[in-house]
């Protein structure tokens, strides 16, 4: 990608990617804002009971740890599926591509604000779908937004710390729900407008990511969107005006050298699994998330 088009089709994938993770991906850690909302639409309010004990104007009240160990449960559960499904994820991005990954995450996040939407008190059960299809979606998504960096060389891990921030952010959607819950703007309303906002996600997917994934680092005239699936034309208009045995300048092989008898060197997945590089990693991590 050259020019001054290149430069604004990036920065419109890295800001629009920003406001995707920042307002969509990690809303599910905002749970304890929700709830309060949740609790004064009287979810779960059935499992509440009288209390045996009075109250300081001996008036007897209500028990309701009942109501509280479920919504506990949901966010737990909710919680549990955003790292477990990481590595199943992790697999659909790679073997299919960031369209089709997407497709899954749009699919499921819909799916969840629909069930939020559509629940009462009566069907309080939905949240515990709802909220695991939220979190599956959500991490699916910054999965697929973690690439951006590629487009942008030496600050590729700067753009990569930038969308993690942006995850841990979006916890205080719920926070926005609650407020405008106060100013009398209905759940309902409100789950409606976030999954109508998947229609953005849908154009973004079309439009400001590849189909495949990013390469790092970039071949010349890289491009991506609906007009290039997989590599770009201006890639393969490049490669195309190269004569027989021109190499571009400065250019960096995007694949390893093919060895004799048409293999591809490289490590085994098994070797790179059981390396102690990746345990050391997986120990680092698992004492993370402690």
């Amino acid at each position: 990608m050259a020019g001054g088009a290149g430069l604004a089709k990036r920065l419109g994938t890295l800001l629009s990617g920003l406001l995707e993770c920042g307002a969509f991906c990690g809303i599910i850690f905002g749970w304890a804002s929700l709830v309060f909302v949740l609790k004064d639409l009287g979810y779960f309010e059935g499992l509440c009971q009288p209390s045996a004990t009075p109250g300081p104007n001996l008036t007897l009240g209500s028990d309701c740890s009942g109501q509280d160990e479920q919504f506990s449960l949901v966010f737990t559960i909710g919680s549990f599926m955003n790292n477990f499904m990481t590595f199943p994820m992790g697999v659909v991005f790679d073997r299919f591509g960031t369209t089709a990954a997407r497709l899954i995450a749009i699919s499921l996040y819909t799916g969840g604000t629909l069930l939020v939407a559509f629940s009462t008190p009566e069907l309080a059960v939905l949240l515990f779908p709802a909220m695991s299809m939220l979190s599956v979606g959500g991490i699916l998504l910054i999965l697929t937004n973690m690439q951006v960096g590629n487009l942008f060389g030496n600050y590729r891990s700067i753009i990569i710390t930038l969308y993690n921030g942006a995850f841990d952010s979006s916890s205080a959607i719920f926070l926005i729900v609650k407020l405008l819950y106060e100013q009398g703007l209905s759940l309902r309303a409100m789950f409606l407008f976030l999954a109508a906002c998947s229609a953005w996600h849908l154009l973004r997917t079309l439009f400001l990511m590849p189909r495949s994934r990013i390469p790092y680092p970039l071949p010349p005239n890289y491009d991506y969107g609906l007009q290039c699936w997989g590599r770009s034309r201006s890639y393969r208009a490049h490669k195309d005006k190269q004569t027989p045995g021109e190499a571009g300048p400065e250019e960096t092989p995007l694949e390893p050298p093919i060895a004799r008898g048409g293999d591809v060197p490289g490590t085994p997945f098994r070797a790179c699994a059981c390396s102690w590089l990746f345990a050391w990693h997986v120990a680092w991590l698992s004492v993370m998330q402690l």
